[in-house]
């Protein structure tokens, strides 16, 4: 099986693009983040202490924390598509006896592979990321001076081992359906989509959305004196809604779909049609390749939003006190002041960086992979009549829809963590909303969507349709 992986690997080095960059990025980050902590725990007594801010550990856990459970999210994504590009020879395998097990195992292998392939340069980009990084932090008082990164090779072996926990866990996922299957149908399977979504996976979804909804309540109810822990409870609570999302995604879909697609029918009466039946009949692929975008404007607007909210509360707190007298009014402003003081700014906006990069390696890759799967079905449209300019127009459509269901589904996350996160800030549930910094969001969501769809559709579309019809898949 070893040497079977490593085939596929040479022989399918762009089917693994995605998760290579997406295992990358979570070896490096946990190095940045891991050299940090080596930092404070290898200097002196006398030099750890900050002149302010919460310190480096604490800094360093509550970004590694979430850019973990991205990275999961973003790797199973990633190898989900690996996977489905090497669907029918999984299931070749499959039909000359390979067992369940072997082809867990040969997955495991590709995982593994591909994770010592991308170790060296993300140690690498960790170690001179975490070097900038304690740089800025110390400039702005957020890190003693004497502080500095140890060159001790024990944060890259961490990074290194939680990335093949990562991408195994995702491995354990990813592989599931084909493991699963009896022979005989693999390769039925492999050119089919299941209409329904599993009973089992509409159940963890129910539960994702259920424990989501705990954590913005408990983000709702922090005290004055805990929003940090209301901000990362509500960012958590965003992220958990988003795997309910994409546990449930197929259903939602389709029901934005139809909402939708009806006046992309009544606007292109052709393509248009073609567009809006091709994502309500294909509700699995339509959800795979809007759930990235959902997570990157989820995520990027849950925020944006929390951020604006924490800096009108302030000024809010501190108009109040301008125009008051009493000692009782000094905590609240200290703390909202404390809340939105550069510093903080900074960091949430650092971690928002960090977030976008792992989301819009998966919007990216999920995007080309979903195109790029289609070449045999252009292939038969273009021998049913179908030109390339129709056809491109068709994919116009798909993706301003699939724009559209993406940033609807990321805007409701968005809007529920922000609004927990505001009743905690303000007392009410209505947040302050950026509107340029959401405009943003949406434009650059836009961005990656659609050219990207547009531009693998391009390539898809290239060469005699008779020879990729003959060829099957590839």
């Amino acid at each position: 099986m070893a040497s079977i992986a490593l085939g596929q690997l040479r022989r399918r080095p762009a089917a693994f693009v995605g998760l290579a960059a997406a295992l990358f990025l979570a070896i490096a980050t946990v190095t940045l983040f891991g050299s940090l902590v080596a930092a404070e725990v290898g200097a002196p007594t006398d030099a750890r202490k900050a002149p302010a801010g919460p310190g480096l550990m604490v800094i360093a856990g509550a970004f590694a924390e979430i850019a973990v459970l991205v990275a999961l999210f973003v790797v199973v994504n990633a190898l989900g598509f690996a996977l489905r590009q090497q669907h029918r020879e999984l299931a070749l395998l499959r039909t000359v006896a390979a067992t369940p097990r072997q082809a867990r195992r040969l997955v495991r292998g590709q995982v593994v592979a591909t994770a010592l392939l991308v170790a060296a340069p993300g140690w690498v980009v960790g170690a001179m990321a975490a070097r900038g990084f304690l740089a800025e932090l110390q400039r702005r008082g957020m890190a003693a001076p004497g502080v500095r990164v140890p060159g001790t090779p024990v944060p890259m072996l961490v990074a290194l081992a939680v990335a093949l926990v990562v991408g195994l866990a995702a491995s354990a996922v990813a592989a599931r359906r084909i493991s699963r299957i009896a022979p005989a149908a693999a390769l039925t399977a492999s050119a089919t989509e299941h209409g329904r979504t599993g009973a089992l996976r509409l159940l963890v979804g129910i539960g994702a959305l259920v424990g989501g909804g705990l954590l913005l309540r408990l983000a709702a109810t922090r005290p004055a004196e805990q929003l940090d822990k209301a901000g990362q409870a509500a960012l958590f609570g965003a992220l958990v809604l988003l795997v309910a999302v994409a546990l449930a995604g197929p259903l939602a879909a389709r029901v934005l779909a139809v909402v939708l697609g009806a006046p992309v029918r009544a606007l292109a009466p052709g393509t248009g049609w073609l567009a809006d039946a091709n994502l309500r009949g294909y509700a699995r692929r339509l959800s795979s390749a809007v759930v990235p975008v959902a997570l990157l404007v989820g995520l990027s607007g849950t925020m944006s939003i929390m951020t604006r909210t924490a800096e009108y509360a302030a000024s809010v707190t501190a108009t109040a006190t301008a125009m008051a007298t009493g000692a009782g009014t000094g905590t609240g402003t200290a703390t909202a002041t404390g809340v939105t003081s550069g510093t903080d700014v900074w960091l949430r906006q650092a971690e928002l960086a960090l977030l976008v990069c792992f989301a819009a390696v998966s919007t990216v890759n999920t995007l080309v992979a979903v195109t790029a799967d289609r070449r045999r079905e252009f292939a038969l449209l273009r021998l049913v009549g179908a030109t390339r300019a129709q056809l491109l127009r068709m994919l116009t459509a798909e993706a301003v829809l699939t724009t559209a269901v993406g940033v609807l589904l990321g805007a409701a996350v968005a809007g529920a963590a922000s609004a927990a996160f505001s009743t905690a800030v303000t007392g009410s549930a209505v947040p302050a909303v950026p509107a340029a910094a959401c405009g943003w969001i949406v434009a650059g969501a836009a961005a990656l969507t659609i050219p990207g769809i547009l531009g693998t559709g391009l390539r898809t579309v290239r060469g005699p349709a008779t020879e990729v019809v003959g060829g099957g898949r590839d």
